[in-house]
């Protein structure tokens, strides 16, 4: 039976083995960190979250809770709140217990560092081409952007409420988001949809597509049409959320065509369609359900029991159940 800090590390590991930069990309960035942390004045390394010398991902991580726990039951959801956390607290109570609760959206000192994980966007275009000057300098300004505005939230408002009732919590933001990019880059390069109808018809035959499209959120084409050719794409499915809206003119600039993200501000498609390119917005909840399941799906095979709540959307690919 595995542990709650066992399942952080499976995650931690699965989150590496998908990721964009590679495993040698994360393997430099964890040099860095351990490269600036020894730089640092001693007052200065008081400071220091010394989680991110062995996660690669600030933005996912153990929030509280007893980490040696035997886990058998896990509540899993998308957005974990004060709600889940009475709701974890009531099962408990009705002989229902849960071990653990898995959130996929960052809280605390994970919602603090989601800024962090955005400097992957960069090795991504300079994969795609672009200069590492332009991608950085691009990135440098979101990701300013994005700190300020996650800085005066009441970070710690929810593991309180999990501190006080004894509840274990975790969350794995871009460890399921590099999950979801890895699969539907596998599955879409094997379906190879010609045109941008055909890419949203490959997407609806992931049951996460097609539940989220009978709850009216499913995949929808936000720039370019249906018959529109596919051409080059990239897939916006990890890095914490957003990058700059500039970039879009310089991703068409080095031949990209075709966006598809889970979710996309107005103002970003707005400049997507300025420089011509097409936009799929695949839907946020059923992006970060796949990504969930897919690792949610690792614990179910290992005997544990799957209680999603919060917007999750719950698939199993486990056979001979």
């Amino acid at each position: 039976m595995v542990t709650v800090e066992q399942i952080f590390a499976l995650g931690v590991k699965n989150g590496i083995k998908a990721d964009p930069r590679g495993i040698k990309g994360v393997e430099n960035h964890l040099k860095q960190m351990k490269k600036s942390y020894d730089e640092l004045k001693p007052k200065e390394k008081e400071y220091f979250d010394q989680e991110n010398l062995i996660n690669p991902y600030p933005d996912s991580r153990i929030h509280c809770g007893n980490r040696k726990q035997k886990v058998k039951r896990v509540l899993a959801g998308i957005d974990i709140g004060a709600g889940e956390i009475l709701l974890a607290s009531q099962l408990n109570e009705r002989k229902k217990p849960i071990d653990l609760i898995i959130a996929h959206h960052p809280t605390g000192q994970s919602l603090a560092g989601l800024h962090s994980v955005m400097d992957m966007f960069v090795e991504v275009y300079v994969k795609l081409g672009m200069p590492v000057h332009v991608a950085e300098k691009l990135m440098e300004k979101r990701v300013a952007e994005v700190g300020r505005g996650v800085h005066p939230i009441n970070h710690y408002q929810v593991i309180d409420i999990a501190k006080a009732l004894g509840i274990n919590l975790m969350n794995t933001h871009t460890i399921t988001d590099n999950l979801v990019k890895e699969f539907l880059r596998r599955y879409l390069d094997k379906q190879n949809p010609s045109t941008l109808g055909e890419m949203i018809e490959a997407l609806l035959e992931l049951p996460e597509y097609k539940q989220a499209k009978k709850l009216g959120a499913g995949p929808v084409l936000f720039a370019g049409n249906p018959k529109h050719r596919v051409g080059r794409y990239l897939l916006e499915m990890t890095g914490g959320t957003n990058p700059s809206d500039e970039v879009y003119k310089q991703l068409s600039r080095y031949g990209v065509s075709t966006i598809v993200g889970m979710h996309m501000k107005d103002t970003g498609r707005e400049q997507a369609d300025k420089f011509y390119m097409n936009v799929v917005i695949a839907g946020h909840i059923a992006s970060d359900s796949l990504g969930m399941n897919l690792f949610l799906d690792e614990l179910e095979r290992q005997g544990i029991e799957i209680v999603p709540c919060s917007g999750l959307i719950r698939v199993s690919r486990v056979k001979n159940k």
